[in-house]
């Protein structure tokens, strides 16, 4: 426990930008005071050094005792966050809401109930207009109880207008908190389990779904309500391979934002997610032409200056451009070109200004590690692949499957048969305990098996035999979520062409912008 305490505020110290650290030091010097001087002496040390260690505070600031250190730093910590509270206090409307009915709580005790009252009109309208319905409520029970005691001589109008908008606050908090619950219990499935994989388990997602979406007419639903809806049937919609529906559903989520722009700003993780859901909905109908213009919408919220975007912001803008820059490269064929990209991905996941979370930068890696595939330097693929393989970090169990397989097959490129056949047991025995193991991925392990019987003439033949029963697979409903993570068929066309897999992918996209123009 007490590691973890030292790590938040390192981790709270490093997030800081230039003018919240400048804010800070005037916020701990307002008072002045011993016990002050010691925890900025404290901060000023770990911001320059970022050495949490007993023995080297100590050296550095003798003013402190060992004794000492534990309680600094807490206090450090709790200062820290109390002044950039009052820093953010302008431009983060909830914690401009927050004070406002902490404001009207303290006159309240102060037996000042008409100033009182009057913030939390102000509070109450402020928490509607922008969407904050929890806190107008919070509002309105404050107000409820100084009206209660009738010290303001209006209080029979007055009961009743507050018990009608009570009522109505909490009927659609109610509303938006069960579709927001569904949209969790959604995104949570599919990080869990990933895509369904059979009518049993669509059967199971389907009636999960409809049991808990509740009774709603959408025109009457609020802003947040219609997103969370939104967000839901996006989730289902992708895990159950319905792309057009996926692709409506996030575009709607999206024009949500469109239409009423003064939300952009206030929900921008929420708008930048839309994006993102969308462009992936784009990735997987193929709408290349679409999907270009859906990202350089994306663009100007992570190159263009002018968006203020706090660091978290900055994150997820910035893992969703290179994740669709990346996507781009897979629609068009252009593997080696994209190769130039790999550096400034490198560059954003080792760098401390992005908070991405482990499973994102897992799943980056096996798309890193797919282009140098792509590209045909199979070697480098492995080493991508392998840190999703052998990462201890969480990664979700279809993504590590696809990735133990295009692993295999960069092997087998390579000629190193002995080692497919050795790790052919080893993906096998994976598949079974995490129970992935689908009708694609079982004509590949039947196919990888007997590469080791096989002579070389043979392989065409086997090439042209197995992408036929792909081909007749993909056509099934659940079997489209393989062809996701990667081409198995056009990788067996390279062979039975004797061609690269980007020459047969960037041949395929040009005929289908063709057909399209």
């Amino acid at each position: 426990m007490p590691k973890e305490k030292k790590d938040f505020l390192i981790q709270l110290i490093n997030s800081l930008e230039k003018a919240e650290k400048r804010h800070f030091r005037l916020f701990a010097r307002r008072n002045g005071g011993e016990k002050e001087s010691l925890f900025l002496k404290l901060f000023d040390h770990l911001d320059k050094t970022g050495n949490q260690e007993t023995k080297g505070i100590l050296k550095k600031i003798p003013e402190i005792k060992r004794q000492q250190i534990s309680n600094i730093k807490s206090n450090l910590y709790n200062q820290i966050l109390s002044s950039l509270r009052l820093y953010h206090r302008n431009n983060d409307m909830e914690i401009r809401l927050s004070e406002l009915v902490d404001y009207a709580r303290l006159l309240y005790r102060k037996g000042l109930y008409i100033a009182s009252l009057e913030i939390l009109n102000k509070a109450k309208k402020t928490a509607i207009d922008s969407g904050r319905l929890n806190f107008a409520l919070e509002a309105i029970d404050l107000e409820k109880h100084i009206e209660l005691q009738h010290v303001t001589g209006s209080m029979t109008p007055k009961a009743i207008d507050l018990a009608i908008a009570s009522e109505q606050l909490i009927g659609d908090i109610s509303m938006n908190q069960k579709l927001s619950s569904l949209s969790l219990k959604m995104y949570g499935l599919f990080l869990k389990n990933g895509y369904v994989r059979n009518e049993e388990e669509y059967a199971f997602f389907k009636n999960f779904f409809e049991s808990n979406l509740p009774d709603h007419k959408y025109e009457e639903l609020d802003f947040h309500g219609k997103v969370f809806l939104c967000q839901s049937y996006v989730w289902y919609s992708n895990m159950t391979q319905d792309f057009l529906n996926y692709y409506r559903y996030a575009t709607r989520w999206v024009k949500l934002f469109d239409d009423n722009p003064e939300f952009k700003e206030r929900e921008i993780p929420i708008y930048i997610k839309g994006l993102h859901n969308r462009l992936n909905a784009l990735l997987f109908t193929g709408k290349y032409e679409m999907q270009q213009t859906a990202l350089a919408e994306l663009e100007t919220f992570f190159k263009n200056p002018s968006f203020k975007l706090t660091r978290n912001e900055r994150s997820l803008t910035a893992l969703f451009y290179y994740t669709h820059v990346i996507n781009a490269h897979f629609m068009s064929g252009e593997f080696t070109k994209s190769l130039d990209l790999v550096p400034e991905f490198l560059a954003a996941l080792e760098s401390d200004e992005y908070t991405w979370d482990d499973y994102r930068v897992t799943r980056f890696f096996y798309k890193i590690g797919t282009l140098y595939f792509g590209a045909g330097d199979n070697e480098t693929a492995i080493d991508y692949l392998n840190m999703v393989i052998n990462s201890q970090k969480r990664v979700r169990p279809d993504v590590e499957a696809f990735s133990r397989f295009l692993d295999l097959i960069a092997h087998f490129e390579l000629g190193n048969t002995t080692l497919v056949s050795y790790r052919l047991k080893s993906l096998y025995r994976f598949l079974l305990k995490i129970e992935n193991l689908d009708a694609v991925q079982a004509e590949i392990l039947k196919f990888l098996r007997l590469v080791p019987l096989m002579n070389e003439s043979n392989y065409k033949a086997a090439f042209t035999s197995l992408r036929n029963r792909l081909v007749r697979i993909r056509k099934t409903p659940y079997e489209k979520r393989a062809f996701l993570y990667l081409d198995f068929i056009s990788w067996l066309e390279s062979k039975i062409e004797n061609v690269s897999i980007e020459k047969v992918i960037r041949r395929k996209f040009l005929e289908r912008q063709k057909t399209n123009n």
